[in-house]
């Protein structure tokens, strides 16, 4: 299957995604962006990592990189590698005494280790089909992104990712309240965002 390698873009919040941050990655050799959802915690794990803050103690992400230092473990890659039901699911590629070795992870947990290894991120082919998005405008920057505060908020249109961002945390919900018929609608009201390409 076909990893197209992808780099962070930026990080947003919204009032419209119920306080939960979207992440976004882009192709590097292309147009497309890919949203996901992540909890705050994530986001500022990896958004401290960018910036080049480090803490007074180690968060859980920089306990995870000094234990695969410590064990001899290399992060080789992180991909995330399925859309299953709306949630991504993604594996850490480890390189253990000159044996790889795939461990399942959030995406949110993967990409914050892989900031942290400095690894590349990559994402299969068929997710980036099913859930990425080329922008209206072509030449559209990472600009309005902020790795930590969120301007996104300020613009008066939600843009396609936000919207996308809000509609897949409401997704979320509706499935974890067992709401199927609603979770249904809001699938649709996705795969017609996305389709909008």
């Amino acid at each position: 299957m076909q990893k197209i390698p992808c780099e962070i873009l930026g990080l947003s919040s919204s009032p419209a995604t119920g306080g939960a941050y979207a992440i976004l990655l882009k192709e590097v050799d292309g147009k497309k962006r890919l949203p996901i959802i992540i909890g705050a915690f994530e986001a500022q794990a990896i958004a401290l990592e960018i910036e080049g803050i480090k803490p007074p103690r180690p968060l859980t992400h920089d306990l995870l990189k000094q234990l695969t230092d410590s064990l001899g473990a290399t992060v080789l890659e992180v991909v995330i590698d399925e859309l299953r039901d709306n949630t991504f699911y993604a594996k850490i590629i480890l390189e253990v005494s000159g044996f790889s070795q795939e461990i399942d992870a959030r995406p949110s947990d993967a990409i914050a280790l892989a900031v942290r290894a400095q690894a590349p991120i990559y994402v299969f082919e068929t997710v980036m089909d099913a859930a990425a998005f080329i922008p209206s405008d072509e030449t559209e920057d990472a600009s309005h992104l902020n790795p930590v505060t969120d301007s996104a908020e300020t613009k008066k249109t939600p843009s396609k990712e936000t919207k996308l961002a809000a509609l897949q945390n409401k997704l979320r919900e509706a499935i974890e309240g067992e709401e199927y018929e609603r979770a249904a609608k809001i699938r649709d009201q996705i795969k017609n965002l996305t389709s909008e390409n």
